[in-house]
């Protein structure tokens, strides 16, 4: 069967340079650069997602403090080898990205225009590749923490932790490792206290997919029946 990975993972961001590129690495001759983009949430909070892109998308104004972006391209995974551990990275891959002109003069134009814009969606197909973990918080809330595995062209596939809630988390407990899912749902960052048995921590970001939708696909059904899960 023919895989069209763009469709796999697929994501749209909207939101605005904070801090400086980096320079992340190089192939055959092509530059990549990391960058933070800021997306507000409802809540009035904002997530901070790391975003690489290849110097043949950019200019230098582009990534200006505080310039509003349109960016479409994928959430990857690679492995970083650090203090004798693998650790799992998170970022998203640009594959295209357009500046939104935000003058004051055009303030209500853009806020129409920002308002009809996805700002934050992912939308994943991929397999589940370890038992879920499901568990309530000390108010009662309901939690469930998948990790997806999503192939990607040449062999490769990017490891995507998610996060499910509510009735959406009950449902995952149940789902067995190697079955197949469409997720769609939106990229969000948190802090957490990482501890060392040293007895000192470390304060890092976690960057995750928080599902809002959830389908089983079922792929011994010749009419791709799909079993759906709504967001909470």
């Amino acid at each position: 069967m023919d895989t069209n990975y763009l469709e796999n993972n697929y994501l749209t961001l909207v939101g605005k340079v904070t801090g400086e590129k980096k320079f992340s690495h190089e192939i055959y001759g092509e530059r990549f650069y990391v960058f933070s983009l800021s997306i507000p949430r409802l809540s009035g909070a904002s997530d901070t997602i790391p975003v690489t892109v290849s110097e043949r998308l950019i200019t230098d104004e582009m990534l200006n403090e505080g310039t509003k972006l349109l960016i479409k391209g994928q959430f990857r995974s690679y492995n970083s080898y650090e203090q004798q551990k693998n650790r799992l990275i998170l970022t998203v891959f640009a594959k295209d990205i357009v500046p939104i002109e935000d003058n004051e003069e055009d303030e209500e134009e853009n806020e129409m225009v920002t308002k009809e814009m996805v700002t934050n969606e992912v939308v994943l197909t991929g397999y589940i590749c370890k038992k879920p973990i499901y568990r309530q918080t000390p108010f009662g809330r309901e939690i469930a923490d998948l990790l997806l595995a999503v192939n990607r062209a040449y062999n490769k596939s990017d490891y995507i932790p998610c996060i499910a809630w509510g009735r959406n988390a009950r449902f995952c407990q149940n789902i067995e490792v190697g079955v197949q899912v469409r997720i769609v749902g939106r990229v969000q960052s948190r802090t957490y206290e990482k501890k060392f048995e040293d007895g000192t921590s470390e304060t890092r970001v976690a960057y995750e997919v928080s599902v809002g939708s959830l389908e089983l696909i079922n792929e011994d059904n010749d009419n791709q029946e799909e079993e759906t899960q709504e967001a909470v």
